[in-house]
């Protein structure tokens, strides 16, 4: 087997290949985006009005309508941020104490000394609440993250199995024009001429 002839196979395995992985990977990345969307519409969670502040920052054109993409979720997951922050009176998670201080209940910094702590009926410190709330609210919304994360990721999938579809096609009509051999046009021997139709 000749070089020119063994670079037509390669060629031709090689695009083969890049079609099968490119179309794999769209396959996938519909998939993914498929399930990410489904996810989302299974949980039923619907933006609130535009009288919520954080809405009308971050969601106001899906206002009052269901999260069912990457970019809502993403919208939402910063509107639960908005809310963590009013309900602690803008601390965040690691400005706050463990417990409620028995000096200030009302103070959502709370204190993460058990001495100074306000206690319940059996001596125990009481759990701040707005710390408790800013755990939940931290974990939704880096759940409604991950579905926007997940989304660009199965979109990225899509693009790049383009990419090596046309790669591959590339790949073997490079390898059957380029390589193949050229097949010069049949003459007749000098001296024959050819018959007169008729």
């Amino acid at each position: 087997m000749n070089t020119k002839r063994f670079l037509e196979i390669g060629g031709l395995l090689a695009g083969i290949v890049l079609v099968v992985f490119g179309a794999v990977a769209i396959f996938m990345g519909v998939d993914g985006r498929s399930t990410v969307r489904d996810s989302l519409v299974a949980e039923k969670i619907v933006f609130g009005t535009v009288d919520d502040p954080a809405v009308k920052t971050y969601a106001e054109k899906w206002a009052g309508q269901p999260v069912e993409t990457g970019d809502q979720a993403r919208a939402f997951a910063q509107i639960i941020h908005e809310h963590a922050l009013g309900a602690s009176g803008g601390l965040t998670y690691a400005e706050m104490g463990r417990f409620v201080a028995a000096a200030n209940p009302d103070d959502p910094k709370g204190t993460s000394d058990e001495a100074a702590a306000l206690k319940d009926e059996n001596g125990k410190p009481v759990a701040n609440a707005a710390r408790n709330t800013w755990i939940t609210a931290t974990g939704l919304s880096t759940a409604l993250n991950m579905s926007y994360m997940a989304e660009n990721l199965a979109l990225f999938g899509i693009v790049v199995g383009v990419a090596l579809l046309l790669a591959g096609v590339g790949f073997i009509i490079l390898a059957l024009i380029v390589l193949s051999p050229v097949r010069k046009p049949v003459t007749a021997p000098a001296g024959r001429t050819a018959p007169a139709a008729g």
